[in-house]
């Protein structure tokens, strides 16, 4: 596991994960997480909160991946247009057909090569193939699969990927709150933590009773406690 030093910094350790949390757990700006500080009685300025999610944030992530429990054999891929400094560039996005988001990819392009890199990428990650891959209609996804052989495992038509292009949501919400990435390394870098985090903290709570919503926010909470702590 990654060993994660809170040495030499000003602040303690808890106020450092209390405030990367709070930037990646809710659709806030270092300035909101600054001002929740402040009412709090802790003078932080939002650049040192800035420094602590570039510098853990990617550490957490990492430690979240690992003990999350293997997807499911069902994936879903879908890509959606971004504006990056002006540009326009594509957000691939894979996730299993429970939401949990698998992989992201920003890409300038909307092809072939595009999609093979997105998916083997995945395949890398998650070690297995899927029993089936969901997509939309666009063209690049029946080459990258046929490439890589999975053409078998293709499905894609009616609302049958509506569990993918729901997943964007969040991402829009925050990107409009960063009024938009200032550059693609940045995007990738915030979009891979903040998938991790949501992740974690991905509760289906329509599907469950109180009292097991409860149970299962009070585990996450402990789980991420033994993330962010000092190895």
């Amino acid at each position: 596991m990654t060993n994660i030093s809170y040495k030499r910094h000003r602040f303690p350790a808890e106020i450092i994960q209390h405030a990367v949390w709070l930037y990646f757990r809710f659709t806030l700006s270092f300035r909101d997480v600054e001002d929740l500080l402040a009412e709090r009685g802790l003078d932080i300025s939002y650049e040192s909160i800035r420094y602590w999610v570039l510098k853990f944030g990617g550490q957490y992530a990492r430690r979240i991946d690992r003990i999350r429990p293997r997807s499911t054999s069902r994936w879903h891929f879908d890509e959606v247009f971004i504006k990056i400094n002006g540009k326009r560039m594509y957000l691939w996005r894979a996730v299993d057909d429970e939401g949990e988001v698998l992989e992201v990819l920003v890409q300038s392009r909307r092809n072939k090569k595009a999609a093979l890199k997105l998916m083997r990428k995945l395949l890398k990650k998650q070690g297995f193939l899927p029993s089936a891959i969901v997509t939309d209609r666009l063209p690049s996804y029946g080459a990258a699969l046929k490439e890589l052989g999975l053409s078998r495992h293709h499905d894609f038509g009616g609302r049958k990927n509506n569990r993918a292009e729901n997943s964007h949501q969040p991402v829009r919400r925050r990107e409009r709150k960063m009024q938009r990435f200032k550059s693609a390394g940045s995007a990738q870098r915030f979009l891979s933590v903040h998938s991790s985090v949501q992740n974690h903290f991905n509760i289906q709570r329509h599907l469950i009773s109180r009292n097991t919503l409860r149970q299962f926010r009070d585990n996450a909470a402990a789980e991420w406690c033994d993330v962010v702590r000092a190895v």
